[in-house]
């Protein structure tokens, strides 16, 4: 199915990566079969509280012509009154990155806290979809990715005609150093290792080595929620922030013990949800990426930065179509059967 809601012209995810265009299609091997985008079969929506707002927001993930990538539309913005209520999924058009990843489009018109949900699409693959939102931030669910992938498992997801490519890292594209920073690396497949180190004994220092291969996302990372010391948490909602959050949408670390009755989905869940924003935050690249991505401490600033460094060096990257049984972000097997 290649039908779903048009985005208005300009306004596709991949106008950032569209200069790769002719280099990216002399990348296609004949007699190699390449992968199909996709998007969603059919519209789901959800509801929830934005985690630094504190808002009620209502979400509705559409299905999306191919080649029109992730836009986020805002509902409670009309264009009569002047302001263009599209906002592309894209590395250019972040404009925040204090505890989350906030995009917004020339009008100034935003959404906040998007890499959860853009970790979700990453997951499960999907290239092509229209995310209509009443608010100014996505709702937090439990703080982590798994909702949204229950989402876009209800929905079912459907390939389309279009090729799908990738964005290939040519050489290697440092930000930062060795205790805060982030590398790309040229390499076959998708790939994420990270380190985190706090004073808190209740996290102290983690470091995990993932392939984004099948089923990995979903398995490994999905559930890993977000987190916060309640030391902090005063001063941040003075800054107006974390307005929403509680103990069901975070992992709340007091000294060197956790709040949450629960305790910890993993023994290492906070490594795994810097993985799960890292990839979120990679995603806004406009194409899945071909890379290895090795990150200390590294979070949205970061994540961000290495991607405007990659798109600034223009000989370290190419386009290309993505051959079948190569790695990536996309998961085929799992999101072909919940789609059946």
């Amino acid at each position: 199915m290649d039908g779903g809601i048009a985005v208005p012209k300009g306004q596709t995810r991949r106008s950032s990566t569209a200069t790769a265009g002719s280099r990216g299609a002399s990348a296609m091997r004949l007699g190699v079969a390449t992968v199909r985008q996709r998007t969603l079969k059919r519209a789901i929506p959800c509801s929830g509280i934005g985690l630094h707002s504190g808002l009620e927001v209502n979400m509705v993930l559409h299905p999306a012509e191919a080649g029109s990538g992730i836009v986020f539309r805002r509902t409670d913005i009309s264009e009569a009154d002047g302001r263009d209520p599209i906002v592309p999924a894209l590395w250019d058009r972040v404009v925040d990155t204090t505890l989350c990843t906030r995009i917004a489009n020339d009008d100034g018109v935003s959404i906040g806290t998007i890499e959860h949900l853009m970790a979700a699409l990453a997951g499960a693959g999907i290239d092509n979809a229209v995310i209509d939102i009443d608010g100014p931030e996505t709702p937090v669910m439990d703080g982590s990715s798994e909702p949204f992938g229950f989402l876009i498992s209800c929905a079912g997801v459907v390939e389309q005609s279009a090729v799908r490519n990738a964005i290939r890292v040519l050489k290697p594209i440092q930000i930062g150093d060795a205790e805060r920073g982030i590398r790309l690396e040229p390499t076959d497949g998708f790939s994420v290792s990270m380190t985190i180190d706090f004073p808190s004994s209740a996290i102290g220092r983690q470091e995990m080595h993932l392939d984004l291969e099948d089923g990995v996302f979903a398995d490994e990372l999905a559930r890993a929620r977000t987190f916060g010391f309640v030391s902090d948490l005063e001063k941040m909602r003075a800054a107006g922030l974390a307005r929403g959050a509680s103990l069901e949408n975070a992992v709340a670390v007091d000294g060197d013990e956790i709040v949450n009755e629960g305790g910890l989905r993993y023994e290492d869940e906070f490594v795994r949800h810097k993985i799960l924003d890292c990839v979120g935050d990679l995603y806004l690249a406009g194409a899945p990426l071909h890379a290895r991505v090795v990150g200390s401490a590294s979070g949205h600033r970061l994540n961000n930065d290495v991607l405007r460094a990659l798109f600034e060096a223009e000989d370290s990257w190419v386009l290309e179509p993505m051959a079948q049984g190569g790695l990536g972000f996309a998961l085929p097997a799992r999101s072909a059967a919940a789609s059946a």
